[in-house]
């Protein structure tokens, strides 16, 4: 499926000679070297990205990145000086000012970090205004309006005024009128910079919410890593007009593409970045009913785990075993091992797959791997607490396995759970 918004090859130079200043980018000459040559100023260079439908994509950069510039030649605002911004069939670079309209009415709107609400006019009447500028009828306007701000909650406030709001509040108004034309891409430039941090992380949970529902295509633009890296399906890093990194906040954070991104994600909260579905394992389990103790500790040997979980025949976890409890069993040739019901433990940690690691962190310390189970109660992976201690600290790359060498056996022997137990 092709994006819904595809930008190929962007450049926007502000500026007389801008043949000249591009000639200098070629050249590997930089935005200061460049504005001192030609007294242009280069605002965003190359920049070439897709957003699929559905999607959030943050550009995240300082002051001065392009980011702004960038947005608003997505919209129209700006006009490029080359490359192509599309979105479905429509040229949005090179199109005529009535497809531009039409554009604008039909496909895209934007929410600015300022709200600009109307003080004397009612929370509905702030939300229709990009209606009415359409020519909408009064009483549909309202109805449109109101379903929006609803989505927003705030429905109950459509007959206030704007100063009865907070300011988190009166951006949630911002967006509903966004909402309420029915857009199908969504520009947010820095809407929550205004806010006061406990209101800006309000609207954050709250975005994410509400496009768990909406699933609108998004391009968010922020100065804040974090806020990036909350929101953000794909990132897009920007410096000096151009795009240094773009990927998930996973890729960003594990591995970034220079020295500049690298300084940016030094001192993220990598529990808030990954999740239990990055470190999970396949979900090696035993079976209540076909499986006993020995069956559990021979496929512990085998996978080299201190634990495996017990599932029933639906895949519903009943329980855990560890190696030690096993071996602390007593069965031989004479006497059966026990049935799996006899030493399973029935309390064991779980977690969603989309829960964050920071959340994890006291499960994992208690010792016992992590059961993953979707909303139905069904195993979908297994966490080890190394895994999870690995990546918070920066090292979940050590967890892959090591090459093989021709080291000798004794040289590169790891315990088993059977030495583990015995130690």
């Amino acid at each position: 499926m092709p994006a819904k918004l595809s930008v190929k090859n962007v450049f926007k130079i502000f500026g007389e000679k801008t043949e000249h200043a591009r000639a200098l980018l070629a050249e590997g000459k930089s935005k200061e070297d460049i504005l001192e040559a030609t007294g242009a100023t280069v605002g965003v260079q190359d920049a070439s990205f897709d957003v699929d439908e559905g999607e959030i994509f943050v550009v995240m950069g300082l002051s001065g990145s392009g980011k702004s510039t960038l947005v608003r030649m997505l919209n129209g605002l700006i006009a490029p000086t080359s490359g192509h911004i599309m979105i479905d069939e429509d040229d949005v670079a090179t199109c005529s000012k009535e497809q531009l309209r039409r554009i604008r009415r039909d496909k895209i709107t934007m929410v600015f970090q300022h709200f600009a609400l109307f003080p004397h006019w009612t929370v509905a009447e702030n939300a229709a205004y990009g209606l009415k500028v359409k020519g909408i009828k009064p009483a549909e306007r309202r109805e449109l309006a109101l379903k929006a701000l609803d989505q927003v909650g705030l429905a109950p406030w459509a007959d206030s005024l704007p100063s009865e709001l907070s300011g988190g509040m009166q951006q949630r108004v911002g967006l509903a009128r966004g909402l309420a034309n029915g857009p199908q891409v969504l520009l947010m430039d820095e809407p929550f910079g205004a806010l006061d941090p406990l209101i800006r992380r309000e609207m954050q949970d709250e975005l994410l919410a509400l496009q768990r529902t909406l699933k609108k295509t998004i391009v968010f633009i922020t100065h804040d890593l974090n806020e990036a890296l909350l929101l953000g399906d794909k990132i897009a890093i920007m410096k000096d007009g151009r795009f240094v990194q773009v990927g998930t906040a996973q890729e960003i954070v594990s591995h970034p593409a220079d020295d500049y991104v690298a300084a940016f994600v030094a001192d993220i909260d990598r529990g808030r970045v990954f999740t239990a579905e990055d470190v999970s394992n396949d979900p090696a389990a035993v079976k209540l009913g076909s499986d006993n103790a020995e069956d559990a500790m021979r496929a512990m040997e085998e996978l080299n785990r201190n634990a495996l979980y017990v599932v029933d025949g639906k895949n519903n976890v009943a329980g855990v075993v560890t190696y030690q409890d096993l071996a602390a069993a007593t069965f031989d040739e004479t006497t059966p091992a026990p049935v799996l019901e006899e030493v399973m433990l029935t309390e064991y940690p779980t977690a969603d797959a989309d829960q964050q690691l920071a959340d994890l962190y006291g499960a994992a310390s208690a010792g016992l791997p992590i059961a993953v189970t979707d909303d139905k109660d069904r195993l979908v992976g297994v966490i080890e607490p190394e895994a999870v201690f690995a990546q918070l600290s920066g090292d979940g790359e050590a967890e892959e396995p090591p090459a093989e060498t021709d080291a000798a056996p004794e040289a590169a022997h790891e315990k088993t759970p059977k030495e583990s137990a015995n130690a």
